[in-house]
């Protein structure tokens, strides 16, 4: 089922860098913020982020980066299209081999071209679940100054449990951009979740240090509602009520980019 409702507002464009071409969704004004979705699909959960990003004064930029735009994802749907990313899409790498996904080549320029376009300090960038880890690569971008990991799953299993979906170059250069320019990193997860081990968060904390700041919710504040177990902070598993817990990290992580950004 789609729902067009979700778009109102946005204006969509291709953005073509090297060998691919994606369409972007454009909302708001000010500084920009790359939204990247989870798995499956630009889904209406996380236009509703989007939507609440713009709202507070920027500019939302959200990728089409695999799925319908649109649907409402059932458990075939998501199913589906994790296993055509992770078997058939070579712009995505989901094992622990020490790699980026390809994509972040393009999703560097996209920040490049929304800096360009909107101005502001630099750019935020969230990803969530399967590109969870690419706003840590994309620190690679000297725009890049907010990145949030929200519930970061790549790789998957439990060799790289350990591992983030980023080159040890990458990586060296966040740390180095976070000390030099005075910069943190939000991790976002739910420790039950099996997708985004106790290993990977400890890894991180030890490599960036107070440069990162771990959000882990008990599953208590998880919405009971959603399809799925608890693991979608920003999205499926927000209690959508004033107070709550999830709303009150949601508000945190807005504005987060709000001051990295000059909003």
């Amino acid at each position: 089922m789609k729902n067009a409702e979700a778009f109102a507002g946005y204006e969509p464009f291709e953005f073509t860098d090297g060998p691919w071409t994606r369409r972007v969704w454009r909302k708001g004004s000010g500084p920009a913020v790359i939204v990247m979705h989870e798995m499956p699909n630009l889904h209406p959960l996380v236009l509703r982020f989007a939507d609440r990003v713009a709202a507070q004064g920027m500019t939302v930029f959200c990728p089409s980066l695999f799925g319908e735009d649109g649907r409402v994802p059932g458990r075939a749907y998501t199913m589906g299209q994790m296993l055509y990313s992770l078997c058939v899409r070579r712009e995505f790498n989901a094992w622990a081999n020490g790699r980026s996904s390809p994509i972040v080549d393009w999703l560097r320029a996209l920040a490049r071209h929304a800096h360009g376009e909107c101005g502001g300090k630099g750019v935020g960038a969230v990803g969530m679940c399967f590109t969870g880890g690419f706003a840590l690569a994309m620190m690679t971008e000297p725009a890049v100054v907010a990145p949030v990991l929200s519930q970061p799953s790549l790789p998957l299993g439990r060799k790289g449990a350990g591992m983030i979906d980023a080159s040890p170059e990458e990586i060296a250069c966040a740390r180095r951009r976070l000390e030099d320019e005075d910069l943190t990193m939000l991790g976002l997860r739910f420790p039950s979740d099996g997708f985004v081990p106790d290993a990977r968060f400890a890894m991180l904390k030890d490599t960036f240090g107070d440069r990162f700041k771990a959000i882990e919710l008990p599953d208590e504040h998880a919405n009971p509602a959603a399809p799925i177990p608890p693991h979608s902070v920003l999205t499926w598993h927000v209690i959508d009520q004033p107070g709550t817990r999830t709303r009150e990290v949601e508000a945190e992580v807005i504005a987060f980019f709000r001051s990295r950004t000059g909003a």
